[in-house]
């Protein structure tokens, strides 16, 4: 029996604790926790309830000032609790978020996040593809040398690379949620503020901001695959990834369709009598291109207010009833039932947790219990997320996760310049003509638009074979079929031949680039994860500021085979990386 002076003590303790704790009302537990714990326990329903709010108030107020005589009464206690469960430790039933998301399946809930992740990976396609139409654009109106028309190309990668780091910091740090919000705002506003640009100037400065929101495309990625269960993930990341497809082909489809200039030739038949007006919109032409790349963004804003946090980064930052409501919300809109028992750590995470922290414990800690009072969260993010990603069990994978995404970057972003580069010098070069400027292929934005199709076959492949195949040979498979496809092009091939080549490779490029999406996600644990992609990301972003000299610096100068051979050798060594990776995560639960 429990000795009333520790009756005693706990209802005091307790009524101090609710006074001074905001009003904390230890009955609002679940039932079926307390059932749970009972018959683990072999405990009476009053035994139980005074053993309960002994522990509660011990894990609560770790920080607090609890009474040496409570510490002491709760020992005894949790020795008494013992002996009369047989001599065994003290447990209670718990799941993970892996268990949670494994019963729930993939639901409505998760169509949601589907949607709007994809959205916003949508608006990041389209922000991209807008730079192989905004130059020559700006070009024609301002009269600008071809340097400042390149140059809008450049600070939007330099954009990116800040922001890349920069939200995913941030998202480790203060929560998938926070950094997804601020990068979308940015995006938003810069990118309306573009189409208002009254000189080159200002509109370098919108596009450099545009590229810093951009940056945090990958927090989108993070955030979606931590509400995806373990089976299949690999596929719906592929269903993800054609979100990217979809705005490739919507802005290329903006631009070569002139959907703007519909609206122009509408807007001066109407007002025919002014006859200066057609002019006047069709030189607002690249503004509307613009404003309507910057709707996607907008959209997001919209819904923000109902788009939850990871449940994932909140268990990691201890914030445990809140990640409970997530999943009980989830639960609910996919009219499914959690697992029984509390929310716990993944089970890695949390013994390690426990060795570290069990010379503050007063009552026993198991591999399955759930803790509520460490200081674990507070320390995630920043420098301590970079020390997790550089340690050495995760430096290898880091050092070779950092380089593919570098030769994915490189490759995709090459493999769109090379698409309008190509053609011209072939055309240039086999006449001699090596000094002729640079004119606007009419047939450039239909070129674009075909080999963006590419993209939706590779997205197939890549999603019959992930979940096969695993994600390291899915990959380097992927990246030796692009260096097929681009060895012919070392020599001049006619129009035809050269569009269906740069389809081929372009399929295989985004198929590879997509499962390192979903790879580098994988292995990271949560606590790092967003910093660890955002790193990768940035330098990927290296990548593509590089790939220019060699896709467009090099094909001007009419050494088509030099820069050819460039791509093969960077595309072969990321290939032989991805053999080398030393984890294979199809089917792994994320920790």
């Amino acid at each position: 029996m429990v000795s009333e002076e520790l009756d005693v003590a706990m209802v005091d303790e307790a009524s101090w604790v609710e006074k001074s704790n905001g009003a904390v009302n230890f009955d609002s537990l679940s039932f079926q926790v307390e059932r749970v714990e009972r018959r683990q326990c072999s405990l009476s329903r009053s035994q139980f309830k005074c053993w309960r709010v002994a522990r509660g108030c011990r894990r609560k107020l770790t920080w607090g000032m609890v009474s040496e005589e409570l510490d002491v009464a709760m020992e005894d206690e949790a020795s008494w609790v013992e002996k009369s469960n047989g001599g065994a430790a003290v447990t209670m039933e718990t799941y993970t978020t892996d268990d949670a998301l494994t019963a729930m399946g993939f639901g409505k809930f998760q169509a949601f996040v589907l949607v709007y992740a994809g959205t916003g990976w949508l608006a990041d396609a389209m922000e991209l593809m807008l730079l192989s139409f905004l130059g020559p654009l700006v070009r024609q109106q301002w009269d600008v040398s071809p340097q400042h028309e390149s140059l809008l190309s450049s600070v939007v990668f330099a954009g990116m690379l800040i922001g890349a780091c920069l939200w995913g910091f941030l998202s480790d740090k203060y929560g998938r949620r926070t950094a997804l919000l601020f990068s979308i705002l940015l995006t938003t506003g810069a990118g309306f503020l573009s189409a208002f640009s009254p000189n080159y100037i200002s509109l370098l400065a919108f596009r450099f901001l545009v590229g810093i929101g951009v940056g945090g495309a990958h927090v989108f990625t993070s955030w979606f695959l931590e509400f995806v269960p373990a089976k299949n993930r690999g596929s719906w990341m592929i269903v993800f990834s054609c979100f990217w497809t979809i705005g490739t082909i919507s802005e290329a489809s903006l631009a070569w369709t002139q959907l703007v200039y519909a609206l122009h030739v509408s807007l001066f038949l109407v007002y025919s009598f002014i006859f200066r007006l057609q002019v006047v919109i069709e030189k607002l032409n690249w503004r509307w291109l613009l404003g309507f790349t910057a709707l996607p963004c907008f959209v997001l804003l919209l819904f923000f207010v109902i788009t939850p946090e990871s449940p994932r980064y909140l268990c990691v930052q201890n914030r445990m009833t809140k990640a409970t409501h997530v999943l009980e919300r989830m639960a609910n809109v996919n009219k499914v039932t959690l697992p029984p028992g509390v929310l716990t750590y993944h089970r890695e995470i949390q013994a390690d947790h426990a060795v570290h922290t069990s010379e503050n414990r007063h009552l026993p800690v198991t591999e399955n219990e759930c803790t509520v009072d460490s200081d674990k969260g507070s320390k995630s993010g920043g420098i301590t997320a970079l020390r997790m990603l550089l340690s050495p069990k995760l430096l290898r994978s880091t050092l070779l996760i950092w380089f593919v995404w570098f030769a994915n970057s490189f490759a995709y972003y090459g493999l769109v310049l090379l698409t309008s580069q190509l053609s011209d010098a072939n055309r240039r070069c086999g006449s001699g003509q090596k000094s002729e400027a640079h004119k606007t292929d009419p047939n450039l934005y239909k070129d674009i638009f075909i080999t963006s199709l590419a993209e939706l076959p590779g997205l197939v492949v890549s999603a019959v074979i992930v979940d096969w195949f695993g994600r390291k040979a899915t990959m380097w498979i992927l990246m030796f079929a692009c260096c097929a496809f681009l060895g012919p092009l070392a020599v001049h091939q006619n129009e035809s031949l050269t569009t269906a080549l740069l389809f081929g490779a372009r399929a295989c490029g985004m198929g590879s680039s997509t499962v390192l999406c979903l790879y580098a996600p994988e292995v990271y644990p949560t606590p790092a994860r967003s910093t660890g992609v955002g790193i990768a990301t940035a330098i990927g972003k290296i990548g593509g500021i590089v790939c220019p000299l060699i896709a467009v610096g090099m094909l001007r100068s009419c050494h088509q085979m030099e820069a050819v051979v460039v791509f093969e050798l960077v595309l072969g060594f990321a290939a032989i990386a991805c053999i080398l990776f030393p984890v294979e995560t199809k089917g792994r639960e994320m920790k």
